[in-house]
């Protein structure tokens, strides 16, 4: 089964996702046009629209534990599923801006600076930009290695600001998103394992 998932993803282009990914936004947007997302259409797109771009920001960070506990490599796909991610958040942000605030610029700051969960959603949003600017060969030769690596790392918050707000903007307790935070944990929990020499000290 591994070696069937490896070798799909070494025959299947990055171009082939971004297709894909552009599938749900276009699905969501002829629904909510038709009437198939019920009486707040808007309010359904925003918040699919959330949930896909956790979910893509959850896959890019199993990548590397895929990698090294299950023996997938998907490594090709990493950068292609990162900017798939940003898309979706735009998306997100753009539908509440458009759709659900129509531009009232004056309550949008209001709810920015008073609503919690908002304000998490937003300062995730500013965290994952340089990523997504810097997401290119060209950033990675001028910036150099060591230093885009780094600035990548802030991938770990801006998923966390991601699923916290998504605990946060559902008002209860809801089981779905309590799960994403504790996927979300986990998978930085893996990313900031301690090396081997300073658990030798410790013990």
């Amino acid at each position: 089964m591994r070696d069937k998932i490896n070798s799909f993803a070494r025959r299947v282009p990055n171009w082939g996702l971004y297709i894909l990914s552009a599938l749900p936004p276009v699905w969501l947007l002829g629904q909510g046009a038709t009437g198939g997302l019920g009486i707040d259409p808007v309010k359904v797109i925003e918040h699919e629209l959330g949930i896909l771009a956790l979910q893509a920001l959850l896959m890019g960070l199993a990548i590397t534990p895929l990698r090294k506990h299950a023996g997938i490599n998907l490594l090709k796909w990493r950068r292609a599923i990162g900017v798939i991610a940003f898309v979706y958040v735009l998306l997100h942000l753009l539908t509440w801006v458009l759709l659900d605030m129509q531009l009232y610029w004056e309550q949008m700051l209001k709810d920015i600076a008073k609503r919690p969960y908002i304000t998490i959603g937003m300062a995730g949003f500013v965290l994952l930009l340089p990523l997504a600017v810097t997401s290119n060969n060209m950033s990675v030769r001028r910036m150099g290695a060591a230093a885009w690596q780094k600035l990548h790392k802030l991938v770990y918050p801006a998923v966390l600001l991601g699923a916290v707000h998504n605990v946060m903007v559902q008002k209860v307790w809801e089981f779905e998103a309590l799960v994403y935070l504790a996927l979300t944990l986990g998978l930085l929990a893996f990313r900031m394992k301690l090396p081997r020499a300073s658990l030798a000290r410790q013990t």
